[in-house]
């Protein structure tokens, strides 16, 4: 996390996902995502939002086959 890095409430953290607010808890809960505590309340850095979309990013087919090469 960067000092410039955005904290996010649970809620912007959800829209940002296009998902609801319970998924974004379950993801905190089970520490599957970065996140900050600032007492009581939660913050996700908006880093760490980037990294979560990145990991889960599925390849297309021609980036996977591209790293095997011609058969011989």
């Amino acid at each position: 996390m960067t000092t410039t890095d955005t904290l996010l409430t649970v809620e912007q953290a959800a829209e940002r996902l296009g998902t609801g607010v319970r998924f974004i808890r379950r993801l905190i809960q089970e520490r599957r995502i970065r996140y900050v505590k600032l007492g009581k309340p939660v913050r996700i850095p908006e880093s760490a939002i980037a990294a979560y979309i990145e990991e889960r990013a599925v390849p297309t087919l021609g980036e996977t086959r591209s790293r095997f090469g011609k058969a011989a």
